[in-house]
């Protein structure tokens, strides 16, 4: 038996919830359901469960634009995000719509019923289950939930200690008066190493190249004063916008003056490690913000250096050793443990197979409509966060404009919304400017953005939100027609080849 409902949305997570909130709010009459792959809701956050899991934004942007965080810790803890969460879906009766051990596998669109069929596998025993919707909205993130990149390192099995991902991390792992090495110097390494620090001997962060890191309290003095006098709401709300105007403000200086931002935040770093401390463990070879900006509440990584429980080494690994690791210069390092937090492999759409009439999707060929949809694929949506900013400032915005696009076709009596490239004078560009590794991995396989409207990726809520929230949502690129009518949108380099 297939069931069928209007919204059929893939992740239970940050977007997964907002996305429930906003068809409920704004688009009541549409019945949606939401499948997620795992037991519980909350995405990342039920993922992770590493020491120190945190956010690396302020809750008053990562968190939902309609419902307040109200706690004083403005960079929270994963649990307290977690619970945040489930409190929201709670409240809004968005848990009641959610299918719990429910993992899609493929999905096929026919025009000529406007329907998304999906195939998805359920329950401990993955039992094959069919759904069917005329709006399909994937909230699953931009990353493989199953497994996360880790290089080859020869001599790994000669190790004769325990090596640790904190994509899954053992619940019962003892690393208590024992030497860590945590490999990377990204947010996840930034997070674990002063966390660590509190119980194990020695944690040696290791990197084979330096990240830009900003040091900032905890707490959001100004959001817990304006809490105080006025209603949380509005609180919230104006901390909110002080809070995306200075992020917007210092990305742009990143941009106009690189070099000028790129000492002053070097400035803020050397004063609070030790007198002396070698810079260059600390000094990137690009600009910053060319890839994310590491997160450090309340100096707690400095902290640890300082107090010497903590070193950062740089340098390139020869080879693992039973003792640690080696490193290509000769130097080696003890360990007990070692935790390779060496980040992420992207998987764009939760590695859904895609097909449109019978043609198969391959969306590295398409190029992204307003960065949530794709060029020549009809009723299909994602909700892709900043790279510069809090993920779910653009999760809003996209809910929003998922819930205007339903509502436009009811009122003009179409079913299908397809984006179409038909404008000559747009470039293709990458879909996205980071130098980081994981996304230079996957360049091949995430789909391309333009060098103009609305094909291009903004980075920039205020453009989004006059873009998704207030612009117009017929714009020339937007198609609209009914069921069983001809498509026109025929670019056939956009369909993998036969």
């Amino acid at each position: 038996m297939i069931e069928s409902v209007d919204v059929l949305v893939v992740g239970a997570g940050i977007s997964g919830i907002d996305a429930g909130y906003h068809l409920q709010a704004y688009a009541p009459g549409k019945s949606y359901l939401i499948l997620e792959g795992r037991d519980e809701l909350g995405g990342t956050w039920d993922l992770f469960r590493y020491p120190g899991i945190r956010s690396d934004s302020d809750m008053h942007t990562l968190g939902f634009s309609f419902r307040p965080w109200k706690e004083a810790k403005a960079i929270a803890d994963g649990p307290s995000i977690k619970n945040y969460l489930r409190e929201t879906a709670e409240h809004y009766g968005i848990d009641k719509h959610i299918r719990y051990q429910h993992r899609v596998k493929r999905a096929s669109w026919d025009s000529g019923t406007a329907r998304w069929t999906v195939e998805v596998e359920r329950g401990p025993d993955r039992e094959a289950a069919t759904y069917s919707a005329n709006f399909l909205f994937m909230c699953s993130g931009y990353y493989n939930y199953g497994e996360g990149f880790t290089p080859e390192f020869q001599g790994r099995e000669d190790f004769r200690g325990q090596i640790v991902h904190p994509q899954h991390w053992p619940e019962q792992l003892d690393y208590k008066g024992k030497r860590v090495i945590v490999i990377g110097s990204g947010a996840t390494a930034v997070t674990l190493v002063p966390e660590m620090a509190k119980e194990a001997a020695h944690v040696t962060m290791l990197q084979r190249s330096p990240t830009y890191m900003v040091s900032r309290p905890s707490q959001d003095k100004i959001a817990n004063a304006l809490r105080k006098v006025l209603p949380s709401k509005l609180a919230y709300g104006l901390t909110r916008w002080k809070n995306v105007l200075l992020g917007m403000y210092f990305y742009k200086k990143t941009r106009t003056n690189p070099e000028g931002v790129n000492a002053w935040v070097l400035e803020r770093v050397k004063a609070l490690l030790p007198e002396g401390y070698d810079m260059a463990h600390f000094t990137p070879s690009y600009n910053v913000w060319d890839q994310r900006l590491c997160l450090v509440p309340d100096d707690d990584l400095f902290a640890a250096i300082r107090s010497g429980s903590t070193e950062v080494v740089t340098g390139h690994i020869d080879r693992f050793t039973p003792k640690g690791i080696l490193l290509k210069d000769g130097r080696e390092l003890e360990a007990d443990v070692i935790v390779t937090a060496t980040g992420l492999n992207v998987q764009l759409l939760s590695g859904v197979a895609f097909t449109v009439d019978g043609e198969q999707v391959e969306l590295a060929k398409t190029m992204t409509y307003k960065a949530m949809m794709f060029s020549s694929v009809p009723n299909l949506a994602t909700s892709f966060g900043y790279t510069n900013a809090s993920w779910t400032l653009k999760a809003d915005l996209t809910c929003m404009y998922v819930a205007r696009l339903l509502n436009h076709m009811d009122r003009t009596g179409t079913q299908i919304a397809t984006p179409v490239l038909d404008d000559p004078e747009v470039e293709e560009q990458p879909w996205l400017s980071f130098t980081s590794g994981y996304v230079q991995r996957a360049l091949d396989k995430l789909p391309k953005q333009g060098s103009k409207r609305p094909w291009r990726v903004h980075q920039n809520y205020a453009l989004d939100m006059l873009d998704l929230k207030f612009g117009k949502v017929e714009d020339g690129a937007m198609t609209f027609r009914k069921a069983g009518a001809v498509r026109r949108d025929t670019t056939p380099e956009l369909m993998a080849a036969e």
